[in-house]
């Protein structure tokens, strides 16, 4: 049986010595939602991404490793304004546009 890969919002739960629950209660993401991030069923999107992202202190390129998508920062920052506009605020969208034009 093949072990499965840890993941990045793991790997910086484990370095920093948090538990999911702690993270949910920094970030506002559902416990739920964390459990699914951590355990690879799904992907963080949007707000939740950025919010991950801030928390630690990375990209959200960093987070999604190589689980993420296959296209350009710019159009990954694109998809994901477009996927989220009306649940992000302007804050947000002008951060993940700050974050693409620091690399």
């Amino acid at each position: 049986m093949e072990k499965r890969r840890e993941n990045r919002i793991e790997a910086l739960l484990k370095e920093r010595k948090m538990t999911q629950k702690e993270l949910h209660k920094e970030t506002g993401i559902s416990e739920s939602s964390i459990s699914h991030y951590v355990n690879g069923t799904r992907v963080p999107r949007g707000a939740n991404l950025l919010k991950i992202a801030r928390f630690f202190g990375v990209t959200t390129d960093y987070i999604l490793g190589d689980g993420g998508t296959d296209c350009s920062e710019i159009n990954t920052v694109k998809t994901l304004i477009a996927r989220n506009a009306s649940r992000m605020t302007n804050e947000e969208k002008l951060e993940l546009v700050k974050m693409l034009m620091e690399r």
